[in-house]
């Protein structure tokens, strides 16, 4: 796929916000996580909490203390992780076995007794902790009390835990990310497959094998082949327009045509031959002219018509008894093999005529006694193979034999449009002609014309 692929810029698209979306959808599921997470903690440290609460008891002197352990024996193990203190008004501290040595620092009280506190401190070892405290009042036996007790943890266990979390779940959003992707790329080509269609339409139209574009698209799809349609319609009134003008054209130089060609003749016989050869070449040249504007319209015509059908071989018979009664073609031996079978072509009749009628007559009128027309097949292409025993043309003249009113030979009657003519022909159904020298003389025309579907 190219740069310019519209599949191509889809899937990119599709790929870049998948990714996006995943990667803000992962920071979201972390920061849940971790909300999650420090909840859970502060849900366990304020058991710890209440649980120390419930324990403490004021020795001789009126110090705090805890008078029954806790049962997470990480409270016992020197830097184990998990820590409590207790603070009086005095700033006298009791602390947790797990601190050894490390007293706390901690921050101003809350004002109001009773309402947790949650903050980050540091601890032994230089850990960050995660603490959790609560300033509670105490009945005591020289009056109330009021005691700051801490319960603390390392952060680092809630960071290992975002560590894990995350470990787990990249490689399930890149596999989800794949999957959405993949999905993606089948929705493209799912949404892109009505324009394939239209793209087969197209070249359906172009190859003769539909006139128009089916209405059985998606809706969005549907403006986009109304105009096709309307543009094809438009392109076939303008085309008949042209043939109907041209032909208008046509039919209005004939008569002045022919009167000058009969002035001409006139003047010949009073003896102004050069006055005649004159008028004759300028009369030749707008003919030439007519017969060259006819052709382009009439193949413009075809080129838009639907594929037809027509026999081969019975169009061919019939060429070559119409040529064979002529002037020229009683002087001339014919063989002709394989018209008797029927080879369907997909092209008009009357354009077949007109291909195979410029072929037989220009090899009757090249030929020095004997002409030979063979009917084939090859693969999905009909072929048709006319050969005369005339002078041949020189190697250098073949490539450009065909073109519009080239004339090898000006003593031979014609206007140089007939090769032409069925160049264009073949041209706009998709068929070729090809114009070589025989190796014992004269000169082969091989014309290919595509077989009708099924045939």
């Amino acid at each position: 796929m190219s740069g310019r692929s519209l599949r191509l810029r889809l899937l990119l698209a599709a790929a870049i916000s998948v990714s996006l979306a995943l990667v803000l959808a992962g920071f979201g599921l972390v920061a849940l996580f971790d909300r999650h997470v420090e909840r859970r903690v502060n849900a366990e440290l304020h058991t710890f909490v209440n649980q120390i609460a419930a324990g403490v008891d004021f020795a001789v002197g009126g110090l705090p203390q805890l008078n029954r352990p806790l049962a997470d024996p990480r409270f016992e193990r020197p830097y184990g992780g998990l820590y409590w203190q207790i603070v009086d008004e005095a700033g006298d501290a009791q602390r947790s076995r797990s601190l050894w040595d490390y007293v706390l620092q901690l921050p101003a009280p809350a004002e109001e007794s009773g309402r947790p506190q949650r903050y980050e401190i540091a601890g032994p070892q230089g850990k960050m902790l995660h603490v959790y405290e609560r300033r509670i009042v105490f009945p005591a036996a020289s009056g109330e009390r009021t005691l700051r007790i801490v319960v603390a943890v390392d952060q680092h266990e809630l960071d290992n835990a975002r560590d894990e979390f995350v470990e787990d779940i990249a490689p399930a959003l890149i596999i989800l990310a794949l999957v959405l992707v993949a999905a993606a790329w089948v929705q493209v080509n799912v949404g892109l497959k009505p324009l394939e269609a239209v793209r087969q339409g197209v070249a359906a139209i172009r190859t003769q094998r539909a006139r128009r574009l089916e209405p059985d698209f998606p809706d969005e799809i549907m403006p986009l082949v109304n105009e096709v349609n309307e543009l094809l319609d438009a392109q076939d009134r303008t085309v008949e327009r042209a043939r109907m003008r041209a032909a208008d054209l046509a039919h209005g130089l004939k008569t002045p045509l022919t009167v000058l060609a009969n002035d001409a003749e006139k003047l010949r016989r009073k003896g102004e031959g050069d006055m005649a050869r004159e008028i004759e070449e300028l009369v030749r040249a707008m003919q030439r002219h007519v017969d060259h504007e006819l052709a382009r319209v009439r193949v413009a015509a075809h080129s838009r018509r639907q594929a037809a059908a027509a026999d081969l071989g019975k169009v061919l018979r019939g060429i070559v008894e119409t040529i064979r009664r002529t002037p020229q073609g009683e002087k001339l031996s014919w063989e002709v093999s394989g018209a008797e079978t029927s080879a369907i072509v997909a092209v008009d009749a009357h354009d077949l005529a007109e291909m195979l009628g410029n072929l037989v007559d220009n090899a009757a009128k090249w030929a020095s006694g004997h002409v030979a027309i063979r009917i084939g097949r090859e693969g999905g292409m009909a072929v048709a193979t006319i050969r005369d025993d005339g002078p041949g043309v020189p190697a250098a003249a073949t490539e450009a034999l065909g073109r519009r009113g080239l004339r090898l030979d000006e003593a031979v009657a014609g206007t140089g449009l007939g090769l032409a003519i069925v160049r264009e022909l073949l041209d706009a159904y998709g068929g070729s002609l090809t114009l070589a020298n025989a190796p014992e003389g004269g000169l082969v025309a091989e014309m290919r014309l595509p077989a009708a579907a099924g045939r």
